[in-house]
């Protein structure tokens, strides 16, 4: 019996052993298997909801970790992550927006041919998503952009008209002021505000933009002594006179902050700004009109409307995080959970058919899908600019706004910048 209970006593121990290394060799395996996708953008009135949503697909899929970096507002994104890149810690998913990145990261820059959601890119957003005859980034949004305005303040002051070319803006603005209203919040202290997107009117009303830009860089065109640029003076200067007392000091948020608390009446910024207005007050009355910066009509009463950035896969990730990443795109514009939060938390103008637009769009969101399917729009040329010129258009830009280069000075000092950075 002693004999019999020892072989026992043997056996209980080696299955106990045995299902101790078998759970631990599971333990390893599990997490041997789990993958950590490191995410880099820069919407910043995203992150709560871009929290939550990691979250549930984290519980949708237990061995994937998303661990995301978001960078924007006043800091330099751009710049941040060509550090990341120089030194070795580049993520896995992270933005472009458009030709100029393009060519930056192209060697880190994954082709998404054969990716579920290519089928269902609006032509805009196909567009702006192929290089080199390859679709290689994912767009999630069409954005526009501005002036801002207070339907309530307009209405105060009487204005029953919307400007629709740069005089009958001036009317506007000086209705405004008649009844006290300062009319705009200039947001210059901002880099993007001043140099991306109001430095992109000029370009932008060109009747050939990237054919303008072409010729930039040839040395065929100049920016010195060219229509469009002499035009866009004057939409300067309406808001320079016309904004509160210090603009460099102003940045986005003051400037947001100002409008949400109906300081004043315009600011120039874009659809990406509702919900952060709509934090002070749900109630604010607010569309969108162009910057004007002519009489013809048929130029001036135009929105930039564009693909604001996209998301790109880093093909020089392990395969795993690749996938990863991959996967996880796929599930953002693919099933319901991402194609809920892209529309009712993140508040998109979908770039994806597959994608419906939420039914309480801001109004806002709704004046640039009302410009668009009107076809008054203009392009976002800054992302053709070679790489640099959005922080050197920006300190060109703002000194103007100081006072220490004339006009004339700061379009020669833009088209020194250009012949220096172009490649």
């Amino acid at each position: 019996m002693k004999c019999k209970r020892s072989i026992f006593l043997l056996v209980a121990i080696l299955i106990i052993s045995g299902a101790t290394l078998f759970a631990a060799g599971t333990a390893e395996s599990i997490k041997q298997d789990s993958v950590t996708v490191e995410i880099y953008h820069h919407k910043i009135p995203w992150i709560d909801a871009w929290d939550e949503m990691s979250k549930v697909y984290e519980q949708a899929h237990p061995n994937v970790n998303l661990e995301t970096e978001v960078v924007g507002g006043a800091s330099d994104w751009r710049t941040l992550l060509k550090t990341k890149f120089a030194a070795n810690k580049a993520p896995d998913i992270f933005i472009i927006e458009g030709y100029s990145d393009y060519k930056l990261w192209k060697e880190y820059i994954a082709i998404l041919d054969e990716e579920p959601w290519v089928e269902h890119l609006l032509p805009i957003s196909k567009d702006a998503a192929t290089q080199d005859g390859h679709i290689v980034a994912l767009p999630v949004t069409v954005e526009g952009y501005g002036y801002i305005y207070n339907k309530e303040l307009f209405k105060k002051a009487g204005i029953t008209k919307l400007p629709t070319t740069l005089s009958e803006m001036k009317e506007t603005v000086s209705a405004l002021k008649k009844k006290g209203i300062t009319p705009f919040a200039s947001g210059f202290g901002t880099w993007w505000v001043i140099s991306n997107h109001f430095t992109n009117i000029p370009f932008a009303q060109m009747e050939d933009p990237r054919g303008f830009i072409a010729d930039l860089n040839s040395g065929k065109a100049k920016i010195p002594g060219t229509k469009e640029f002499l035009d866009w003076k004057q939409a300067f200067d309406l808001v320079l006179q016309n904004c509160e007392p210090n603009p460099l000091t102003t940045d986005h948020n003051m400037q947001v902050t100002m409008f949400a608390n109906q300081e004043v009446a315009m600011i120039q910024q874009g659809n990406w700004k509702q919900s952060v207005i709509f934090e002070t007050d749900p109630n604010l009355d607010i569309g969108l009109l162009p910057i004007f910066t002519s009489d013809d009509e048929a130029k001036a009463n135009r929105i930039p409307v564009g693909i604001p950035f996209m998301f790109v896969v880093n093909n020089q990730s392990p395969e795993a995080e690749k996938q990863a990443a991959k996967d996880f795109l796929a599930w953002l514009v693919g099933s319901d959970e991402g194609k809920q939060y892209l529309a009712q938390r993140f508040e998109v103008i979908p770039s994806l058919d597959n994608v419906e637009a939420s039914a309480s769009l801001g109004g806002v969101s709704k004046d640039i899908v009302s410009f668009s399917k009107a076809g008054k729009t203009i392009p976002w040329m800054f992302s053709y600019w070679p790489d640099g010129a959005v922080n050197e258009f920006s300190d060109l830009a703002q000194r103007y706004v100081a006072g220490r280069d004339s006009f004339t000075t700061y379009l020669e000092n833009l088209q020194n910048s250009w012949n220096r950075l172009k490649k």
